[in-house]
């Protein structure tokens, strides 16, 4: 019974901690300390989105990904050439044996997802 009443009193005191005297001094040592460092930080992160855009840039320019686009384009004018032969009724599987439609397949689940991403985003905001 006295662990009881004892231990009632120490929580009692803990949640009743008292202020100490240099409280305030503190607080604002601790947020000089913050905000001081915010301006260096926001430098550091857009130089970093910088540098990282150049050298995206870069590796796109150099893994010849427009010379593949201009390819997924052929393909793409391939695949509307099968799907009239599909139309006309020559054979749909031998048109569609080609690597085009697996692009725009892929294209097209890529521009879905990027929209399920946005939304994502939006909502988020």
């Amino acid at each position: 019974m006295v662990e009881i009443e004892f231990e009632r009193r120490l929580e009692r005191l803990f949640a009743e901690s008292p202020e100490l005297p240099d409280a305030g001094a503190f607080a604002q040592r601790v947020e000089r300390r913050l905000d001081a460092g915010w301006t260096a930080r926001r430098w550091l992160i857009g130089a970093a989105g910088v540098v990282g855009g150049v050298i995206g840039a870069s590796q796109l320019m150099l893994s010849n990904v427009f010379q593949r686009v201009e390819t997924a384009g052929d393909s793409a004018r391939l695949l509307s050439s099968s799907i009239n032969h599909i139309s006309t009724g020559t054979d749909w599987m031998a048109a569609l044996s080609g690597g085009g439609a697996v692009v725009w397949a892929a294209a097209a689940m890529a521009v879905v997802m990027m929209g399920f991403v946005l939304t994502r985003v939006i909502g988020e905001i």
